[in-house]
C-alpha cells in the first residue's frame, strides 16, 4: 500500500478508541471516544470517510469485544472495508519472545513505529490503562518488556481493596505542595506517580545494562505527558 493513499487508522483500547486520517505521515481529524460507544464511533468515522469512497480502514485492538462490535458496525455501514491488524495486515517486525501468541497489538505497533522513526535501539513506554515498557534492539528486533498497572488502575485497586481509601481519577499533583502527601488523596496521587515513574526508571536502567548501551527513550499513551514531560530520561513524548 503506497504511503500517498489515505488511510483511516483506528486503535481500540481497553478504555478509549482513537482514530484519525493519515495521508502519508500526516495525521488529521484525530478523535477518540469510549470504546463501548459503538454507535458514536461508527457515526464519526462515517462522517470522516464521506468524501473518501473506498478508503481503507485499518484497525488494531487490545479489546476484542469492542473491536468486533465496531468492525461489524462499520462493515454494515458505507464507511469502507475494515482491515484488521494481525489478520489482514501483518506487522513486519522480528521478535525474540518465547511466545508471541498473546502479544498485544499496541505493544508491537508502538515498538515498530518507534524503531522506524528512531532507527536505533529504543525503549518504548506506553502509559495508558496499563503501562508497558518495551525494548527494541539496534537491529529492530522486539525483545519484550514489562507490563504494569496504569495510574487509574492503581488508584481503582486501592479503593476497591481497602475500606477507607477514596475513589479517585488521576490528576497531576500540585508540586507546590512539596514532596509529602498532605492528605489521603494527595498521598495516593503522589504514590501512583512515584510507582509509575520509578517503574520506568528501573526498567530503563535494566534494559540499558542488559543491552550494554543506552537506548533512545520514547513515551506515548494518554498519561505520557503528565508523567514524563519534565523527565530527564524520556527524550521524546509522542501523543
Amino acid at each position: 500500500m503506497e504511503s500517498s493513499v489515505p488511510i483511516v487508522a483506528i486503535t481500540v483500547g481497553n478504555t478509549r478508541t482513537r482514530w484519525g486520517l493519515f495521508r502519508g505521515k500526516e495525521l488529521s481529524s484525530a478523535q477518540s471516544m469510549n470504546s463501548d460507544d459503538t454507535a458514536g464511533i461508527t457515526a464519526a468515522i462515517q462522517t470522516l470517510t464521506t468524501d473518501l469512497h473506498g478508503v481503507p480502514i485499518v484497525m488494531s485492538s487490545v479489546n476484542e469485544p469492542a473491536a468486533r462490535a465496531i468492525s461489524s458496525a462499520l462493515e454494515q455501514s458505507d464507511a469502507g472495508r475494515v482491515l484488521r491488524i494481525g489478520e489482514d495486515v501483518l506487522v513486519p517486525m522480528q521478535h525474540a519472545l518465547d511466545d508471541a501468541s498473546t502479544l498485544g497489538q499496541d505493544r508491537i505497533l508502538c515498538a515498530f513505529a518507534a524503531f522506524r522513526r528512531a532507527k536505533q535501539a529504543c525503549v518504548v513506554i506506553d502509559a495508558g490503562t496499563a503501562i508497558t515498557v518495551d525494548f527494541v534492539d539496534g537491529e529492530g528486533t522486539f525483545l519484550g518488556g514489562a507490563i504494569a498497572p496504569g495510574l487509574n488502575m492503581m488508584l481503582a485497586s486501592m479503593h476497591e481493596h481497602t475500606a477507607a481509601l477514596p475513589k479517585l481519577e488521576y490528576q497531576a499533583p500540585d508540586d507546590g505542595k512539596g514532596a509529602f502527601g498532605l492528605d489521603t488523596r494527595h498521598a495516593m496521587i503522589l504514590g501512583v506517580r512515584a510507582a509509575a515513574t520509578g517503574l520506568v526508571h528501573y526498567l530503563i536502567d535494566a534494559y540499558a545494562t542488559a543491552y550494554e548501551a543506552y537506548p533512545q527513550i520514547i513515551a506515548t499513551g494518554g498519561d505520557a505527558a503528565t508523567l514524563f514531560e519534565k523527565d530527564d530520561l524520556v527524550e521524546h513524548i509522542v501523543p
